[in-house]
Formats: C-alpha cells, sequence, structure tokens
C-alpha cells in the first residue's frame, strides 16, 4: 500500500497539510514526498512493490501534468512496452504509465483499467485537478472542503481530521473533476444475467478466478498469503501454489483457548506443501489491540471490528517477523456468493438485489477491514475475488445458481474446482465459519464482556442515547462508538448503517451480526 493526499488548495499551510498526511507514514514508510503544483498539492508515501528504485518514486510527471496513485494495474508490462515506443517512460512501476494513458484517453482512461487504484492527477494543460477510484474501492480514498471551501482527498480519513467539518468516503467508480463526481462503473449491476448451464458457469468461473490469482503474483516484493483454512483464503492459496515454483508462505491466526480456524488452515497447508506459519493470540492482547482497531479502521460498526481484531494481529506478526510485503486474501467472496443468513432469501431476486447492495458497500466494510489491517503493517493487499471480470461474471449468473439448493453455501465455486483436488473435499466442501467466530468463539465474547464491565445498564441507555445516528443497540456497539469518537468526532456519517443481516427476511431478524446467532449455523463453528 501507499499514501495519498491532495488538494487544490493553495493557502492550506503546509506545516498542517503535512502533520495530517504523517498520520498514514505506516502506509508508505520508504520514502516522501510533498509537491506544489499550479492548482494545488500532492503529496505521496510510498511502499514499495514494483519498480523498487527511486525511478518508481511518485508524483510522476508528463509534460505539465502529475499524478499520484496507491495502485495496482495488473497485466500492465504489454502495455507498458507499447507506450514506451512513444513516451518517456524510465522506471519499472506500473503506475507510471498512468499518464501516458491519460493523454491518449482523457477520463475515459478510468474505464479501460484493470486495476485496483485510488489516484489524484494534476491536468497542467487544462488546469484542473482530477481524482479518481477503483470501481470496488479495493483502494481507499477520502475527501472533504477545507475553510476555503476547496477540496482535499487523502486514503485515510484520520489524513483529514481537524481539517475538515465532514469526511467522506469517495465513491468507487467514480472521478472526481469540476467539483462533480461522475460514476463511470458499477460492477454490481450487470442488466443482464448469463443464462448458462451449471458445468459452462462452473467451468468459467474457475478460469477467471485462476487468471484474477494469478495476476496477484507479480510483485517485485516478497508475497505471502493469508489462510483461514475456509474455502476463500484456501482456494487462493492452493491456486497460487500450483503456479510457483517454491512452497507458498501461509499464516493463520487463532485464540489459545478455542481457534476453530486453525486446524483446517494447518490441514490446507499441509496439503498445498505451503511454508506455514501460526500465530496464537491471548485475551490480553485482544482487549490491548482494540483501541488501536478502532482508530486504524475508522469504523463503529461490529461486524467489522470483531473481524479486524485477529486481522489486524496476524499481520502485525508478519510486518515484525518476516521480509513480506505483499498479502493474498479472500475477500469479497462471500458478497458474490452469499453468507449464510442469504440461505434466507426469499427469492432470487431478493439474493440479486442483496449481493448488489453488498458489493457496493464492500470499501466500507470487508474492504475497509482488509486494507486497513494490513497497511498499517506496511504491507499491501491483493483480493483475486475482486478482479474485476470475476467480479462481473459473477453477478452476471442467474441468482437462481447462486441460491442454496443443495445444503451448502457457495456451491457453484466449490463445484467449480472439484475436479482439480487443489484441497481436500474438507475443506473444499467446509460449511462457512465468519472470521470473528472462527479465530476462536471466546474472542468475541471477551469483547462482549469487556463491554458489560464498561457499562452499567443505566449508562448503556444514557451514552446510547446521545447519538441520533445510528445510535448504539448493545453495550459492544456503545462501546466502539465512543472509542470511534475519541479519534473522529462527529465523522460517524462515513459509515452508512450496521452490517447486519437482512432482517425483513424470515429468520434473520437478529440483534448480533454473528452467523452464529442464526438457525442455520449448524455445522460451521466445529
Amino acid at each position: 500500500m501507499c499514501s495519498i493526499m491532495g488538494t487544490t488548495s493553495s493557502r492550506l499551510d503546509a506545516a498542517l497539510f503535512r502533520q495530517g498526511f504523517d498520520r498514514t507514514l505506516s502506509r508508505g514508510p520508504d520514502c516522501t514526498r510533498v509537491e506544489s503544483v499550479p492548482g494545488g498539492v500532492l503529496g505521496f508515501h510510498r511502499l514499495a512493490i514494483m519498480g523498487l528504485d527511486e525511478r518508481g518514486m511518485q508524483p510522476f510527471h508528463l509534460g505539465k501534468d502529475a499524478v499520484i496513485c496507491n495502485g495496482e494495474l495488473y497485466g500492465f508490462r504489454p502495455l507498458r512496452e507499447r507506450l514506451m515506443r512513444q513516451y518517456p517512460i524510465q522506471g519499472e512501476s506500473d503506475c507510471e504509465i498512468l499518464l501516458p494513458l491519460y493523454h491518449e484517453y482523457g477520463v475515459e482512461m478510468f474505464k479501460t483499467l484493470d486495476a485496483e487504484f485510488a489516484l489524484i492527477l494534476w491536468d497542467g494543460e487544462k488546469g484542473r485537478m482530477i481524482a479518481a477510484r477503483d470501481p470496488i474501492g479495493i483502494r481507499p480514498l477520502y475527501y472533504g472542503r477545507l475553510p476555503d471551501g476547496e477540496w482535499i482527498f487523502a486514503s485515510e480519513p484520520k489524513n483529514l481530521v481537524g481539517l475538515c467539518d465532514a469526511i467522506l468516503p469517495f465513491p468507487p467508480g467514480h472521478y472526481w473533476m469540476d467539483g462533480e463526481f461522475v460514476r463511470y462503473a458499477d460492477p454490481a449491476y450487470v442488466g443482464f444475467f448469463t443464462m448458462k448451464e451449471e458445468e459452462d458457469v462452473c467451468r468459467k468461473l474457475r478460469r477467471l478466478l485462476i487468471d484474477g490469482v494469478e495476476k496477484r503474483l507479480d510483485a517485485d516484493a516478497p508475497i505471502g498469503f493469508l489462510l483461514s483454512g475456509g474455502l476463500d483464503s484456501s482456494l487462493v492459496c492452493a491456486i497460487a501454489a500450483r503456479m510457483l515454483d517454491r512452497p507458498i508462505r501461509t499464516f493463520a491466526i487463532g485464540m489459545d483457548v478455542d481457534a476453530i480456524d486453525l486446524k483446517y488452515a494447518r490441514m490446507a497447508a499441509d496439503y498445498i506443501g505451503s511454508e506455514h506459519t501460526e500465530v496464537i493470540i491471548s485475551q490480553r492482547e485482544v482487549l490491548e489491540a482494540l483501541p488501536t482497531v478502532v482508530d486504524l479502521l475508522a469504523t463503529w460498526d461490529i461486524t467489522t471490528i470483531r473481524a479486524s481484531v485477529g486481522m489486524y494481529l496476524v499481520c502485525k506478526w508478519i510486518h515484525e517477523h518476516t521480509d513480506i510485503r505483499v498479502l493474498l486474501t479472500g475477500e469479497i467472496s462471500d458478497e458474490l456468493f452469499g453468507y449464510k443468513y442469504t440461505d434466507f432469501a426469499p427469492s432470487a431476486a431478493a439474493f440479486q438485489e442483496e449481493a448488489e447492495k453488498r458489493i457496493r458497500e464492500l470499501h466500507v466494510y470487508d474492504v475497509l477491514r482488509a486494507d486497513r489491517c494490513i497497511s498499517v503493517n506496511s504491507l499491501e493487499a491483493r483480493v483475486p475475488f475482486g478482479d474485476l471480470k470475476f467480479v462481473r461474471y459473477a453477478m452476471s449468473i442467474d441468482p437462481e445458481l447462486k441460491m442454496n439448493r443443495h445444503g451448502v453455501g457457495k456451491y457453484l465455486l466449490r463445484k467449480a474446482f472439484a475436479e482439480d483436488h487443489l484441497l481436500p473435499e474438507e475443506i473444499l466442501w467446509r460449511q462457512k465459519a465468519a472470521f470473528s467466530d472462527a479465530v476462536g468463539h471466546s474472542m468475541v465474547e471477551d469483547l462482549k464482556t469487556l463491554a458489560e464491565r464498561t457499562y452499567t445498564d443505566a449508562e448503556f441507555r444514557d451514552r446510547a442515547a446521545r447519538y441520533d445516528y445510528c445510535p448504539p443497540f448493545t453495550k459492544e456497539s456503545l462501546l466502539y462508538r465512543e472509542l470511534f469518537e475519541r479519534s473522529y468526532p462527529g465523522q460517524a456519517r462515513m459509515i452508512p448503517d450496521f452490517w447486519m443481516p437482512n432482517r425483513s427476511w424470515p429468520g434473520c431478524d437478529v440483534d448480533d451480526p454473528s452467523a452464529r446467532v442464526l438457525s442455520n449455523y449448524g455445522q460451521s463453528g466445529v
């Protein structure tokens, strides 16, 4: 990951800009540069992943234009070769081709990118700033208005605290220009369904996911893999293990008393022959990490915080004990193929509508979690299930095929790889267990117990009543909200709502986001 920050203001005090920008130094610890352009200021903290020498440092320049980008452009090498015939490309960085592409296509460039990115571009010819974010929002970007009315953009909300009255997430699949947001892509909506038979669908899913993993193995820095032992991360690891000519490095985390996932992660690691590490955590480490986790996430959402504690701690261990700089993860599969609660979807149309909602909100829930937990530890996240071709195809599948008609969720994805023998049957057909539960049921119970000790019933009622936007409804949610307000006072609207099952569906009107409270949890937690 890297960190970017830019403003259209030429009057913002340089020390204030730098003070806000340096709050995310961990995203880009290798090198920092802040430059003035005629229309404002651009800042870049670099984490070197592609083109490791100084030629990969940003901002990049071409003529009067400049750009800063936190991103990965997949399959860029052939395109770079073509562009080098016409443009003075100096280094090996993928992002250096952005300005040549902008010279050729203008803002239509964003529709052409196979990438995860957030960027700020100064067009010197037309005298205007442009900001943009990838269609899913895998790379973070936030914005606000300065007291002088000018705009400011940054990788994280913590960069903008104290500079703006209101901080908001930059909408994915949009670019900003001349004070307006323009949507250029919406991968959640396809407008049609691919009316193919199950076998055809599975073949294409298999091919697209393999492609998505392969392109994310291209890095000039060491790569590792998060392996929970669930279907999604295990598939990513198994596909990569077959592609590479050396054992991959996998990492799993669990509580010291009741970790569910560790045995499955070990089973998958043994099967694929990875160099596997188990990180064991205690109640003390969980509770001590909680304030840090809420601060780095910039959220008050229960599900996101619970699932982030384990992820933050395993990434912290990786940062402190290895040379790894890139981590592949299994996020985004649930949103495409269903959660435990989508088994209760009353119709295929309702299933599809829920999937569209979840894909559009990924950037404030699961994708936010992966980005912050990984980047705060000076690592880069890559998400094969977020590959645009894969997402668009998965969203185009007739939802009747994605409904749980077989007694096991994500049936299409499992069947797509059933004949490859990439994984043990016990992993390929394992029931879903939510990450926050699978790290160990005791972890969530420890967090709930902390909240119970923090507030009496009367204190909970009085303090929760202070919030008119998404008011806390449990002591645990109040604890998270108050921790959030310490770091981001008055900025709760950055998050649209609590991540919860669709309460309008039968069987889903619950008061806890954990799948453990659903009647179909069954064998997921063993």
